[in-house]
């Protein structure tokens, strides 16, 4: 059986996770206990780190190593994590909203004459095209 597997698969034991970020899995540990990263869980209560949690350990790791405290660092994590759910939705709600527009029965569809005018068209049709010719003549003095 494939599994689809992503960033937030959750494929380290803890040693693996704290050799990837640099850190003692005691400090996993505390962290998992203070809730600023939060690895899956096994059938057997075993800690499963993803990539995602990895990357956060190391972001932990940056911001601690700047002075921030780890309130602090709660608090940048989440704001980050709600961004990017925020950002999935924009993405998801563009998808959906380019879809009904490209699906909608009789949607408008807009041209402009020569003078700039707004001419409402129906779907597959096209405006008719000026054939005149026009002869152009610059001023002789």
């Amino acid at each position: 059986m494939m599994m689809d597997m992503d960033e937030n698969s959750p494929l380290f034991a803890i040693a693996i996770a704290a050799e990837l970020s640099e850190m003692h899995p005691q400090t996993l540990r505390q962290y998992d206990r203070l809730g600023l990263v939060s690895p899956k869980r096994t059938a057997g209560k075993s800690r499963r780190y993803s990539m995602r949690d990895v990357a956060q350990l190391r972001e932990i790791a940056r911001l601690s190593s700047e002075g921030v405290s780890l309130e602090g660092i709660r608090r940048v994590l989440d704001l980050e994590n709600q961004v990017n759910e925020l950002a999935q939705r924009v993405r998801e709600l563009e998808t959906a909203l380019a879809d009904e527009l490209l699906n909608r029965p009789g949607r408008r569809v807009f041209a402009a004459d020569e003078a700039g005018d707004v001419i409402p068209l129906r779907a597959g049709t096209r405006t008719q095209r000026n054939t005149q010719v026009v002869l152009w003549k610059p001023f002789t003095r």
